[in-house]
């Protein structure tokens, strides 16, 4: 794998023996970020983006890197999280292979990349080096933290652990503990890696690659990240209409089959496949309630919000939206003002990456109540408040 980091991208270093979740160590670790806009000189205008598995912290484009980010429709001057009146900082998630510190990274002791010699990662250690990085920047406390998908996993672990960072939050397809359906597809992924020769027990080159198991982990997954309502929609039956190979026996001959061929392989060529491996189960050990010995319900009551939007699809079965449901009903049971917004969106759990005529409106008008003058003053939100 070839490692590209957008030329905008800061890097902030961890401490000396950053302490894991569960019990591991790790020196010399840094984190890669990107901000965009200005802090005000009260420094209370700072909104932490946090994004999901696969992507780096190149939310959107900007003067020092003009090409496109991967949340472009969302975020920048004039967008729903508006760069001219907020100042915003994306993390690369740690265990990433974007820039942050993972098992692709070169391991301090010897100078070879950790592999499966990276300690066990959890949702905690991500929030816990997000958190460093926004106080290394002098930000005592964020306007409000985003994230969607894995990253509105980290934003509750973040809210739980640094509660005077975290008084309002935008949580969009999350979930505070994953389902058995979304851990069995994602052990598929993983089983799918693990597979192939190439693997290697984690000591591949970029000579001898387990391509073979990283497309079938990819394919597996954009499988559940959108609908089957799209998937018909968009292809239907339509077939590629190309020549039958005899060399190639049951090779690809639907329109959906080349879709899925092209994006899984370029997905492969640009992302770790340990790191998959590493983030993936990191997303299924996830447990609001497991540090609070409590249920999920009283886990999220306890977190000290002031007020968050919670956004879910109908059509996501990866993370349904009955558990975007409960995380409203938890957060406003604990006394914070929640404004809940089921979308029916075809897109299914890609929605957020995909249908922003749609995501866009409930998240502007939430952050528009954050705006100095109507901090907190949900009740102008046209929304459906809990």
């Amino acid at each position: 794998m070839r490692e590209y980091i957008p030329p905008a991208t800061r890097f902030v270093t961890l401490p000396p023996g950053f302490t894991l979740h569960r019990g591991g160590r790790l020196h010399g670790a840094r984190i890669a970020y990107e901000s965009v806009g200005q802090p005000n000189a009260a420094k209370d205008n700072t909104i932490l983006i946090l994004p999901g598995l696969s992507p780096d912290a190149h939310v959107c484009s900007h003067a020092e890197d003009p090409s496109a980010g991967w949340w472009e429709s969302m975020v920048g001057a004039g967008k729903p999280i508006d760069t001219r009146r907020w100042h915003v900082i994306c993390v690369n998630s740690l265990g990433s292979c974007k820039g942050s510190t993972g098992p692709a990274s070169p391991n301090p002791s010897n100078g070879e990349p950790y592999g499966l010699s990276f300690p066990e990662l959890s949702m905690e250690d991500i929030a816990d080096a997000a958190a460093f990085v926004v106080r290394s920047l002098g930000v005592k406390q964020l306007a409000c933290v985003v994230g969607a998908s894995m990253g509105a996993m980290t934003s509750l672990a973040l809210a739980a652990r640094h509660p005077d960072l975290t008084p309002h939050l935008i949580n969009i397809s999350g979930a505070a503990s994953a389902q058995p359906f979304a851990i069995a597809i994602r052990a598929l992924q993983r089983e799918a890696i693990k597979s192939d020769p190439q693997w290697n027990q984690g000591a591949y080159s970029a000579e001898s690659f387990p391509k073979s198991g990283m497309v079938m982990a990819r394919k597996l997954a954009f499988l559940t990240y959108r609908s089957a309502q799209e998937w018909n929609q968009r292809f239907g039956r339509d077939k590629l209409g190309l020549e039958s190979d005899s060399a190639a026996p049951f090779g690809i001959e639907f329109s959906v089959e080349g879709y899925l061929e092209c994006h899984a392989h370029r997905f492969t060529s640009g992302f770790d496949p340990n790191a998959y491996l590493y983030l993936s189960r990191c997303i299924d050990r996830f447990d609001l309630a497991e540090a609070s010995r409590c249920d999920v319900a009283d886990a999220l009551a306890r977190l000290s919000v002031e007020s968050a939007l919670v956004i879910g699809v109908e059509t996501d079965f990866l993370f349904p939206i009955s558990q975007q449901r409960q995380i409203a009903d938890g957060l406003a049971a604990g006394g914070a003002q929640v404004s809940y917004v089921p979308l029916d969106s075809p897109a299914g759990h890609d929605a957020f990456l995909v249908d922003f005529e749609r995501f866009g409106p409930p998240v502007a008008a939430y952050l528009a109540s954050l705006s100095p003058g109507c901090q907190g003053n949900l009740a102008a939100v046209n929304l459906l408040t809990i």
